[in-house]
């Protein structure tokens, strides 16, 4: 059974709060997912918690609880083409505003996991460090954006199965690391993302 603290329900009493969170800022390859939560007011499961720190079953038996007791949710994805053009910063932030204007419910407040957002649409919003281990919404959100990321990643693999994506899930492992440099980039991979073990020429004095 888990001690941690209790997830908070709400940041300001009686507003309808969406909790927004992204998965798959660090990956060298496949999108950014990112998630808007709208939870009842009297929410509560004991094993909702920041999804990094869920086990991956944990994690999907709560996708089926969100995805069904939610008062209104929605997953957005941003390409890596998109990432590219962007920047990886804007990028998510991108999927959460598209995230909260899918949404079917109209939120009164966003809470948003991290340090930084982008006004849009009107929306009064407070960034939340270490959100989604603070907030219940925020960590629904993180909960729906990583498992849709990772589903997503599990089904490119079978097409590229080479690069362990079932496994490491677009991050720079040493498996995927060595990949790359065997077979190469693949068009789901990010462009501006060149890790140091890729580039050895660019920091050769």
């Amino acid at each position: 059974m888990s001690h941690e603290p209790k997830l908070l329900q709400y940041m300001n009493e009686g507003l309808i709060e969406a909790g927004c969170d992204e998965a798959g800022r660090g990956p060298l390859a496949g999108p950014v997912y990112a998630a808007a939560v709208i939870l009842p007011p009297d929410f509560y499961h004991p094993l909702l918690n920041d999804s990094k720190k869920m086990s991956a079953r944990d994690r999907e038996t709560l996708r089926g609880i969100i995805e069904k007791e939610a008062v209104a949710w929605a997953v957005e994805e941003v390409s890596a083409a998109e990432i590219d053009s962007l920047n990886i910063l804007k990028a998510s932030i991108t999927g959460m505003q598209r995230a909260v204007r899918r949404l079917f419910v109209k939120p009164e407040f966003l809470l948003i996991d991290g340090n930084r957002f982008y006004p849009f649409d009107g929306y009064d919003y407070k960034t939340v460090v270490h959100g989604d281990a603070t907030y219940a919404s925020i960590a629904a959100a993180s909960v729906l954006a990583k498992t849709w990321r990772d589903e997503y990643m599990c089904r490119l693999a079978q097409e590229f199965p080479q690069y362990g994506w079932d496994r490491n899930m677009g991050y720079p492992t040493r498996e995927h690391i060595e990949a790359i440099r065997r077979f190469g980039y693949t068009p789901h991979h990010r462009k501006s993302f060149h890790p140091k073990e890729l580039e050895p020429t660019l920091f050769e004095i």
